[in-house]
């Protein structure tokens, strides 16, 4: 796994009974150096979760040639705001790379219907393991609403929306001197902070006033985070609520060392 990542994929992992190796991640993604002898790898390539970045082209390349099998978590590329969206890892080799996705962000997290593009050799297994799945008219719904169009609709439609948030929320940050990283993507920003204290002091307050933010440390897989940050994600509020909580939130981040620092001009 990448050194950043889903908390709910090292429990499923670790649940196996299989050994997890921490993948350094920098500017170009993570780093295909340190696999070594694993036999698998865990990849958010087209958006890293939670940092950012766009795993580098040549990067990908690697990986696709490496040989063992490599499971792409797609989980928000469909929403790229300054550009088209960059293409599957899947598509490189399809024999090797497990390409997973879901509706979630494209409808609602209570529709549950994601897919697996699965290599052949494995198409068998993967099934014998399914215990239960969507029913049948939820598929055929989802089918049906691809086919039609309608899926392609309400994706833009969402784009727009979160793409209007993105800049209000990062509009926010810059007026309190903060600076998002990352690509212009998905349902969240990361801020950087000087320091693992002002993380934890961002969060305590943010949970005061109502707000669920993360912190770098919740997400880092090797215990001890090298970087301090705040995973700040602007997908959940109702739309009525957004302004409220944004409000909420700069109310927190007004209160840190960094943007009394920019208020002093240091």
């Amino acid at each position: 796994m990448e050194e950043y990542g889903h908390r709910a994929h090292r429990l499923i992992i670790e649940g196996q009974g299989l050994r997890l190796r921490v993948l350094p991640v920098d500017a170009d993604g993570a780093v295909i150096g340190e696999l070594a002898d694993a036999d698998a790898a865990l990849l958010t390539p087209a958006h890293q979760f939670p940092l950012g970045m766009t795993l580098a082209p040549q990067r990908r390349r690697s990986f696709a040639e490496w040989g063992g099998i490599v499971i792409e978590d797609d989980y928000d590329g469909e929403f790229r705001y300054d550009r088209r969206p960059v293409g599957a890892m899947q598509a490189l080799a399809p024999d090797h790379v497990i390409y997973a996705g879901a509706a979630t962000n494209s409808l609602a997290p209570g529709v549950r219907l994601a897919w697996l593009v699965v290599p052949a050799e494995l198409l068998g297994p993967v099934t014998n393991c399914l215990v239960s799945g969507p029913s049948a008219l939820d598929q055929l719904t989802l089918a049906e609403f691809i086919i039609s169009g309608a899926y392609g609709r309400q994706t833009r439609r969402a784009r727009v929306v979160y793409r209007r948030r993105r800049d209000r929320l990062i509009s926010a940050l810059d007026a309190l001197g903060f600076r998002v990283s990352g690509i212009a993507a998905g349902l969240h920003v990361v801020v950087d902070l000087s320091q693992a204290a002002a993380e934890q002091r961002a969060t305590t307050r943010a949970e005061e006033r109502g707000l669920a933010l993360g912190g770098l440390g919740w997400y880092a897989m090797a215990g001890d985070a090298a970087r301090a940050g705040l995973v700040i994600g602007y997908a959940r509020p109702p739309e009525h609520a957004y302004a409220g909580a944004l409000a909420r939130l700069s109310a927190v981040l007004a209160s840190l060392p960094e943007a009394a620092a920019e208020r002093d001009g240091c």
